[in-house]
Parts: C-alpha cells; structure tokens; sequence
C-alpha cells in the first residue's frame, strides 16, 4: 500500500482527467458509461473493449486491451470479479493511468462470501502501482473537463470551478448529483471499498486543480489517520476547506468497558475529535452538507460567527433566532452607525434590532432595500442573510429582493445571504443568478444555519501525529491501588494509603492520619456495592472494614474537599486512537454527561481550552465567591495521564481518574483505574 508521494498525485491527476477512457465489458452498465460520457462532452478517446462484440454504444471495439492504441488514462472494468483482477493486471503491465472497478464482492461482501477478502487482496497486488478505485463503486463525473467515468444517470453540469464530493457511497453521490440548488458541482467521486487508493489521496490529487474551491467528504470510515492528518496540512496550505458527512454515530465503543470513560465517549467520540483535530467541520444531513459547500465556494470560511439576519416578517426573525440558539452563531446588537442608517431608510415605524424586521414598507423600492440591507452588513457580522421566499405561482415581484442582495454585495463585498425558509420557495434559476453574483443561495433555514456555523470551524491545527493504538488484548484490571501506583510514577498526585487484609487494617493503618476512606478491593463499581465508606476515623476501620466483605480494603487518607469533581479518562479506539475524555466527575457522571472529548497526545492549552466548554467549568473558575481551583495542577494531572498511555500505549486500553477532586492548591486522584494487556 503506498503512501501517497509525487508518483501517486501524477497517476491519480492523469486518472482524474483524461483524455482518453477504456470501457471493459459488453454489459447494459459499461453501454452506459460510453452514453454518459458522450452526452456529457468528453472530448477525448473512448474505446470499449469486448472480445466478441463488433460494437458497443456505436462504437467499434477492440476485441483485447493489448490491442488499444495506446495505454488509456482511466479504464472503466465493467467485469466480473474474478475477471477484473485479470484485466487490471493487464492494465498495470501495460502502464494505464487507472482504474474504475465496478464489480462486487469483495470485502464488503465478506458476510456472505470468505473469499471477499482474498479476491481484493489479489486485487491490489495486480494494480501494483496503478491506483485503483473501488471495487464495489461507480467512478467519478467531472464537470471542469467534462469527464464521466460513470455507469448510470447522473445530474451534473459543466463548470468553471467548483467544489468536489468525495463518497464511499455510489447511491448517495447519484443522488448528490441530481441537487437543484445551484451548488456548482466540479466533482462527484467514489471510492467503494478503497481496497488501494484512500479517499484522502484523492482528495489530496484534487488540491493540485486550483479549479476546485471546497471538498465535501463522505466519510463511512477513516482508515489511514496519517493519510487524513496530511490532507488536512496540505488544505490548510491551499486555503482549500474542508467539510464531512460522518456517518457513524453509534456506540460501539461500550460493549466490554468497565470505565464510566468509555460509557460517555462511545462510538462516536473518536471520529468527532480527529475531525476537530483535523479543522473539519462536520454536518449530520445531505442538505446542510450541500448548501455547506455552497456557502464555501461563494465566501469561503468565515471569519466569526456573527450572524445578521433581515426579514420583512417577525414571524421570520423570531424563526431565525430561535432556529439559531443552541449553535455556535451569535447575533451581534446594531451599532449607532446602522440604527442611523436603518433609520434613514426604513423611517419612524420599523423597530431596530438583529434579527430585523424590516417590515414591507419598502417592498419594490430596490434602492431602499439595498440601503436598509447593506446597512446590516456589519464587520461583526461574518454573513448577513435575507430572508426571502419565493412563490412557485408568480415570483415576478420579488425581482427587488433579488436585485437588493446582488447590490449589497457589490457595494459591500461582504458575504451576503438569501435565504428561503423552505427550500422548495428558491427557485434554481433565481438561485444560479444569485451565486453567480456572489450572493449565497441558501434553500431552507435550517440548512443555513447549519452551514454558517460549520462554516466557520477553524483550520487543522499544529497539534502532533495522533497516537495509533495497538491491538493487543487488554485482558487485566489493575487493583485501585495498582492502578494510583502507575500513574503516580508519571505526576499524578494521589493520597497516601496502605492495602491491608480485612482482618489487620487497624494495625496496618496505624501509620496514616484519619479520617480515612476505606474501599473495597477487586470491585470494578465499588459504590455500587457499598464498598467505599468515606470519614472512617481510627478507632472503626477495623469494623468498618469487616462490613465491606472483601478480602483486602484499601485504607487512603481523605483528600481535602474540593471546589469541584472532574473526571480524567482514556479509552482506546481501535479507528481514532486514544480518546481522551474530560468531564464532570464523581458518582453522577453519567447522569450529568458534562464532557468533552480529544486525542492523545493533547497539547497543555488544548486541554484548557476543551475544559473550558465544560459546564461545570464555571465551578472550576470560582463560582458565586467560592474559590477557584489550581488550574495548573488541573492541567498537569491530564499530562500525566497522558504521558502514561505514551509511554504503554502499547498495552493498555483504559485509564481512568473519576474523581479528580480540585482545590484551590492542588488536584488530587482519589479514584483510579487501569486496563492493560498483560505483559
């Protein structure tokens, strides 16, 4: 498997945009990939290939690959299975830019068939150097060269520049292609099973083209992390955004875990902070993902998430801000500037405020509504947006609100919006008119907002490589007091204790300064068996000790009470690494569900700045008078635990710290636990 490097981005650029295609086979599908790409312009060679078929589509065919007229750029293999590895072999030897591999049954049949995997594994080794796309996937359609490597409909346009799609599914990105909201689509692409070429690797090829101006990445699952985290570089170098459509958000993650970590982080935790790692925005449905990367090709990623909203309906502005609460947008209040000049074009009668209510009282008159909108688009304001609905009956008087929003940005050259609540009331033809004039054609609120917020998600950060996980069975739970011993030796401060037989704790407690909390040992949830006793003076250890039952309690003198409870986890992820999860601690942490989620390794200030999301973060700042908690101390407990998965991130699986009781001098580990691989 290759690693990307100049080689791969030549094959995959040559593959990408050729000049000449094979069709290998005679079937309904391949007849159809030579339509498709007639009827979409392909200026260049196609040549099908079929050992008895005179023609194919009206075209002559050859009866071999060997007997092309030269190697193609890209091949569509519109074979069987077993028959594709055969003709990519070919391909390879006789140096081919690439391949389409269209068959099935390979490893996403693996349910069904134990020879998937073997057939992809041979597969791979006959393409050798040749990138390959698939198996088990369409092709791709590209609108700047008019390109259609493609077995079926599809309902995309040629274009100037554009965004690109990249999809593991051959059915979603059909239907992508059929969106009728004016998102100029450069590129659909699919990558099925990704058997040898990564969808980061294409992703990484469509950077070269400065043509492209945004990539939507459909995203089942990311395999390589290193190929994800350089794409990321290489977008951020290009000032190219990147967004996801993450599917996944299961909790798979929760079968056999026994820390309160791997309850909260679940299935999903992972993949949401290597996208956070990576600047990624992510959006959770089709719509919001396509008007996403309209917002991007037209403005690009924003500057803030302020947000100027313009209605002639209360109903409309209320609509606006209560669609937006609860996202990461913030309308900015008018200045005096904009009141006096809202004033000045809407008269006495129009209340002033953001969301504004311009009402009608200067419907038709396109210069006043170009004054009153223009007068909204403030520097606070990333992107102001009009909302206008047009009718399917009669949409002729709303020509103003049209010429209003192109004027806007002409005269401002900031990014403005027209928005219509549903997304059936934005005509196409309106919309393409709007877009082409650098207004942003939004088709439903909801879809609007969801865009602008992800629209302005930061760029991938500097942080190092994330720590790969092992695959090593973690088959031992570390005692309590084996678990504060390993992580003590790293930085973590914990009470002083001593384990004693149940029989002999008073003797053996002798030396510790009471009160003391003495536990249970060999409990996985020792609150849940009434096995942790808290305030034990000297003289009722032995007592107390006797009524937990177990064999050997653990005897730790108190920790000081604190200002507040976190809890410090780590679960490996075998897809993402090692999720490191912060949150409210204590015996109501999966009840509160207050957490945050990174990947190790986390610099010291991405650590801050996660904890300060917490809600409980008001409590560790100093909450009503109460004092604030030792934030540094806070901060180096996490780096210790840290610096302990590094340094046994070959074995180990779980960590947990729950609670981190912190005081206003220090951060003390009273609870702890440790899964691991025996070694």
């Amino acid at each position: 498997m290759r690693d990307g490097g100049e080689r791969l981005m030549s094959s995959l650029s040559r593959v990408l945009h050729p000049t000449s295609i094979a069709v290998i086979g005679g079937g309904a599908w391949c007849a159809s990939v030579i339509e498709q790409a007639q009827k979409f312009g392909f200026q260049g060679d196609i040549w099908p290939v079929h050992p008895k078929a005179g023609q194919i589509a009206g075209l002559t065919a050859f009866a071999s690959l060997e007997d092309l007229p030269s190697a193609p750029d890209v091949a569509f293999v519109g074979i069987n299975r077993h028959a594709t590895i055969d003709a990519i072999s070919v391909l390879s030897k006789m140096n081919a830019g690439g391949a389409v591999c269209f068959a099935s049954g390979f490893t996403e049949a693996n349910a069904e068939d134990d020879q998937g995997a073997d057939l992809q594994a041979r597969l791979v080794q006959a393409a050798g150097e040749m990138p390959i796309l698939g198996p088990n996937c369409y092709g791709f359609v590209n609108g700047l060269n008019c390109a259609a490597v493609w077995p079926d409909q599809h309902g995309m346009q040629p274009v100037d520049s554009g965004v690109a799609i990249l999809t593991q599914s051959s059915n979603i990105a059909i239907n992508m292609t059929m969106q009728r909201r004016a998102l100029p689509l450069a590129f659909m692409l699919t990558s099925g099973n990704q058997a040898q070429t990564h969808q980061a690797d294409i992703a990484s090829a469509l950077l070269d083209d400065d043509r492209i101006t945004a990539i939507g990445v459909h995203i089942e699952g990311f395999g390589n992390l290193r190929k994800w985290e350089a794409l990321a570089k290489k977008a951020g170098d290009r000032n190219v955004p990147i967004i996801a459509l993450k599917m996944g958000r299961s909790a798979h993650a929760q079968a056999a875990t026994i820390s309160h970590t791997a309850s909260l982080a679940g299935g999903d935790a992972g993949a949401q902070a290597f996208l956070d790692r990576l600047g990624i925005a992510r959006l959770d449905d089709i719509p919001s993902f396509l008007e996403c990367l309209k917002l991007l090709h037209v403005a690009g990623r924003l500057d803030s998430n302020g947000l100027g909203s313009i209605s002639c309906s209360g109903g409309e502005a209320s609509l606006a801000a209560d669609m937006a609460e609860g996202r990461n947008l913030h309308f900015p209040p008018l200045s005096q500037a904009q009141k006096a000049d809202l004033r000045d074009a809407l008269g006495p009668m129009v209340a002033l405020a953001n969301p504004l209510d311009y009402h009608t009282y200067i419907w038709r008159d396109t210069q006043a509504m170009t004054r009153a909108w223009s007068a909204m688009m403030s520097p606070e304001q990333a992107i102001t947006m009009a909302i206008v609905d047009y009718p399917h009956t009669d949409a002729s008087d709303w020509e103003c609100a049209t010429q209003a929003a192109l004027n806007c940005v002409a005269q401002a050259g900031r990014p403005f919006a027209v928005t219509a609540t549903l997304p059936e009331l934005l005509p196409q033809d309106v919309a393409k008119r709007l877009l082409d004039g650098g207004v942003v054609p939004f088709a439903g609120l909801h879809e609007a907002l969801a865009a602008i917020e992800a629209a302005v998600v930061s760029k991938a950060t500097t942080a190092e490589p994330v720590l790969l996980p092992s695959e090593n069975d973690a088959d031992s739970v570390l005692t309590e007091a084996e678990a504060k011993r390993a992580l003590a030796k790293f930085g973590v401060c914990v009470p002083q204790s001593v384990v004693a037989p149940s029989g002999l704790a008073a003797q053996v407690s002798a030396n510790l300064t009471g009160p003391f909390a003495v536990k249970g040992v060999g409990l996985a949830h020792k609150s849940e068996h009434a096995a942790v006793r808290l305030e034990v003076d000297a003289d009722v250890v032995a007592e107390v000790s006797a009524d937990i039952g177990t064999d050997e309690v653990l005897i730790e003198e108190m920790a000081v009470a604190g200002v507040a409870e976190l809890l410090v986890g780590v679960t490996r992820d075998p897809a993402h690494g090692f999720v490191l999860t912060l949150g409210a601690g204590g015996v109501l942490t999966e009840i509160l569900r207050d957490t945050v989620s990174l990947l190790i390794p986390s610099s010291r200030d991405a650590v801050q700045e996660a904890l300060g999301k917490l809600n409980c973060a008001p409590m560790l700042a100093g909450y009503r008078g109460k004092p604030a908690a030792d934030f540094e101390a806070i901060l180096d407990a996490v780096e210790a635990v840290q610096a302990y998965v590094i340094a046994n991130a070959s074995h180990v699986s779980e960590v947990e710290i729950n609670p981190l009781i912190c005081t206003p001098d220090g951060a003390v580990a009273v609870d702890a636990l440790i899964r691991k691989a025996k070694l």
